[in-house]
């Protein structure tokens, strides 16, 4: 949980609470960019995990090593944002952290879901993902009581509590050895290039999970298709939350509030998401998820108030988790225990919609002055997402129900 509050709570999404400081600069110095370039900044990091999610697979280093690599890794990236100033040095540090921090969870994920099966305690995965949902709030409500320093004064700052973080855990990493390449780990490594595989739901609790699942391509493409819409819908909102609660209510406290409520909802939908049934179908739960997010997103537009950010915040965080671990389930369900591949084209699309985001959401916000147009068009794709899941759950074609796997 500290590792991935580490690589993923400081290394990838410290940025969301520093970029108005970046934007508008502090007491003690002026702005840094604008709003362009920090969507540039926040694409750049989120193609740096879309490589590192598909590069996984390819690496050959026993997880508790590259864990270890990750946290420094993520600790001199988290610094090098505070002692340079160069927008393109700013460009490849955010790329390689963005990698680094894809790496790193899945490795991580390989390494502590092993331990646990080890020790008989399965029920702790979902203690584990937590640890991005801690990080944010931490670095939200850090930013909140200290963002008077500056940006530059944050990403140290950042950097040396992480730093300190991983030397706690540090030892950890080194009490289990045995060599296990990331392809071991495949149906958890290629399916966790978000937030999430919150551990494959079959294997985790001994439920039987089909070996092969052969045909089903049209529900596997629409699978791929659908899942990258959520990747776009979510990114915006939190990539600019702090930015765009700031503009519409200037000079308030609770701007920099948001990001944590967010933070807080994801670690509840963490714990929450790996104990619903599973025999419910997944399309439902994931259209019910884009739902909720849209509602999120939209709250923020039509009620502009600390309540209705408030609320938004915490109904876009609480399916975050949720929405990877259906897709992944639905993936298994496909495709059983050969379902890496799907995994990875699945994370591959939600990738590729965060990355669109940001280069989205920044020029429009530019040009209009508002982003109210991209939150609209984020809130419309999810409700579109949702609507085409509905459809493709209830079309026989390529079902694949498995009567007595209880894995739907």
């Amino acid at each position: 949980m500290v590792t991935l509050a580490v690589v993923l709570g400081i290394g990838r999404f410290a940025f969301t609470p520093l970029l108005p400081l970046m934007l508008h600069g502090s007491a003690f110095g002026q702005p840094q960019i604008d709003i362009q370039h920090g969507g540039w900044l926040a694409s750049f990091n989120y193609a740096g995990y879309f490589v590192g999610a598909l590069t996984c697979a390819a690496l050959r280093v026993e997880p508790a090593r590259m864990v270890r690599m990750g946290l420094v890794g993520t600790v001199l990236l988290t610094l090098a944002m505070g002692v340079t100033s160069q927008f393109w040095l700013w460009a490849v540090v955010r790329f390689v952290a963005g990698a680094i921090s894809a790496w790193t969870f899945v490795f991580a994920s390989q390494w502590g879901l092993r331990r646990l099966a080890e020790l008989g305690a399965h029920g702790w995965g979902g203690v584990i993902y937590t640890g991005p949902g801690v990080g944010i709030v931490g670095t939200g409500l850090l930013v909140s009581a200290a963002g008077g320093y500056g940006a530059t004064a944050g990403w140290i700052g950042f950097g040396l509590i992480a730093a300190v973080l991983s030397i706690t855990v540090w030892p950890v990493f080194g009490t289990v050895r045995g060599h296990h390449s990331a392809a071991e780990g495949a149906a958890a490594a290629a399916g966790s290039a978000t937030v999430a595989t919150r551990a494959a739901p079959g294997s985790a609790t001994g439920q039987h999970v089909p070996t092969s699942h052969p045909g089903n391509r049209a529900d596997a493409l629409w699978l791929v298709l659908l899942y990258g819409v959520p990747g776009f819908g979510y990114i915006i909102t939190a990539t600019f939350l702090p930015v765009i609660a700031r503009h519409a209510l200037p000079g308030s406290a609770w701007p920099d509030l948001f990001w944590p409520m967010f933070g807080a909802a994801l670690i509840v939908g963490a714990l929450l998401a790996a104990r619903l049934p599973v025999h419910w179908d997944n399309r439902t739960l994931l259209a019910g998820c884009y739902v909720l997010q849209a509602a999120g997103i939209a709250l923020g537009i039509v009620w502009p108030t600390a309540a209705g950010f408030s609320l938004g915040s915490i109904l876009i965080g609480l399916p975050f988790t949720a929405i990877t671990l259906f897709a992944m389930r639905e993936a298994r369900r496909l495709h059983g225990d050969n379902a890496a591949g799907l995994m990875g084209y699945a994370t591959a699309a939600y990738g590729v919609g965060q990355i669109v985001g940001p280069l989205v959401a920044a020029p429009i916000a530019e040009h209009t002055g508002s982003f109210s147009p991209a939150l609209w068009l984020a809130t419309g794709a999810l409700l579109l997402g949702a609507v085409g899941l509905i459809i493709v759950a209830r079309m026989p074609r390529g079902r694949g129900r498995m009567p007595d796997c209880g894995c739907n």
